[in-house]
């Protein structure tokens, strides 16, 4: 289960993200709380704060995998998370002195949402190169592990360090969070990364799509991971929703909400920890349609205890089939493009949430919170049942294995 842990490297990253990412979680319960507050419970507010933050995934993504396959990803990745750092910084001490307004938190979320346009897909394809493609399944499920363990500590401790000591305090401390993942990187050994060839010149992006072109395989799992991205992981927006307007409780109940999810995404990543192959179209189908029926479930809680009980599994499932798809893709992937690829992933998941984001606030503005987390469920469960009617009526070719790259005489200027 831990058999990637065995690489001095990776040990440093998770150690140095594990810090991090719990302070990122506890830093974004405080965002949401405070634009609630300053707008009066306003679902259309929440909804354009998470637009601002992902618009830059969806228009810089592209690029930033371009630079992540031609510079030094762990560079990039000290150079992104001191970005953000400095931003949550400066986000505290606008909180500090009492002059908050929605405007800051809006020009907050759209930068931040630059720096994270670069760092995610980076992030993504430096697992690959600190443990090699062997143990890249087991470093990506233990990623997954660390992350959803920030997750349900920092939503906790968040909600009950909101109610005590107010969201500034929790901010700072994300700010300075940020200096382990730094040092983190600092310390790795740079001869010991598994690093593939590196090379200048323009047309990267265009190269990455073309080497998507007839790759079904990897195709369908990127459509699907894009639909369910859009309309189905909106949970930063409609748990806060449920939260405050359906169960009616405080920012401690709110971060246990916000736990519960992250529990069963947290079991859905130790699960996945002793997968050593890539994972079949079916399996990745099969994990969509129990997201979306889950997400649905939970929408019709009755009570908030049935809710934690329901989102725990709906967390399962959101984290099962991300895991499966990003298998799916990177071990589907030549090394040479896994930072296009993952940044089209990065992209598909994340880049489409301003759209859904935008849509689902209104729906729960008008209809409520339920109405806007259960109808991504829907859609999420009907865009697995048709990837999987699609797949049986006609499977997909066998993908290519990944080989030495042929280079074209005109490829020597890319």
């Amino acid at each position: 289960m831990f058999e990637a842990l065995t690489v001095r490297n990776f040990r440093l990253f998770a150690a140095g993200q594990l810090l991090s990412v719990t302070c990122t979680w506890m830093m974004i319960v405080a965002q949401d709380w405070l634009v609630l507050s300053l707008s009066g419970d306003s679902g259309t507010a929440l909804g354009l704060v998470t637009a601002l933050q992902f618009t830059p995934m969806l228009l810089l993504t592209l690029y930033a995998g371009r630079l992540a396959d031609r510079y030094d990803k762990r560079l990039l990745l000290m150079a992104a998370n001191l970005a953000a750092g400095v931003l949550a910084l400066l986000l505290a001490l606008v909180t500090f002195t009492g002059e908050l307004r929605l405007w800051h938190l809006w020009v907050f979320a759209a930068l931040l949402g630059v720096v994270n346009a670069v760092e995610a897909p980076t992030r993504m394809a430096f697992v690959g190169e600190v443990v090699g493609t062997t143990l890249l399944p087991n470093a990506s499920a233990l990623s997954a592990a660390y992350f959803n363990a920030a997750r349900v500590v920092g939503s906790a401790l968040a909600g009950l360090l909101i109610s005590r000591f107010d969201a500034g305090p929790v901010i700072l401390l994300n700010a300075v969070s940020y200096l382990a993942s730094v040092g983190a990187l600092l310390l790795m050994d740079p001869d010991r990364l598994h690093r593939g060839a590196r090379g200048p010149g323009r047309g990267g992006v265009v190269d990455g799509l073309r080497y998507l072109r007839g790759r079904s395989d990897l195709v369908v799992p990127l459509a699907l991971v894009g639909v369910i991205g859009m309309f189905g992981f909106n949970f930063q927006l409609t748990l806060p929703l449920m939260a405050k307007t359906v169960f009616h409780a405080d920012s401690a109940s709110f971060g246990l909400l916000a736990s519960a999810l992250a529990a069963g995404s947290l079991l859905a990543a130790f699960a996945t920890t002793g997968r050593r192959s890539r994972p079949s179209a079916v399996l990745v189908i099969g994990s969509a349609v129990a997201f979306g029926a889950m997400t649905t479930l939970s929408a019709l809680a009755p009570t908030f205890a049935v809710a934690l009980v329901l989102l725990a599994a709906t967390g399962f499932a959101m984290i099962y089939f991300a895991q499966a798809a990003n298998h799916r893709v990177q071990l589907g992937t030549d090394p040479a493009y896994r930072g296009r690829v993952m940044a089209l992933y990065t992209l598909t998941l994340q880049g489409t949430t301003p759209l859904g984001a935008l849509l689902t606030g209104w729906l729960s503005e008008h209809w409520g919170a339920r109405t806007g987390l259960w109808s991504g469920g829907a859609v999420s469960l009907c865009a697995g049942l048709l990837a999987l009617w699609a797949h049986r009526r006609g499977p997909s070719a066998p993908a290519p294995k990944p080989g030495p790259l042929r280079r074209r005489p005109s490829d020597a200027r890319r």
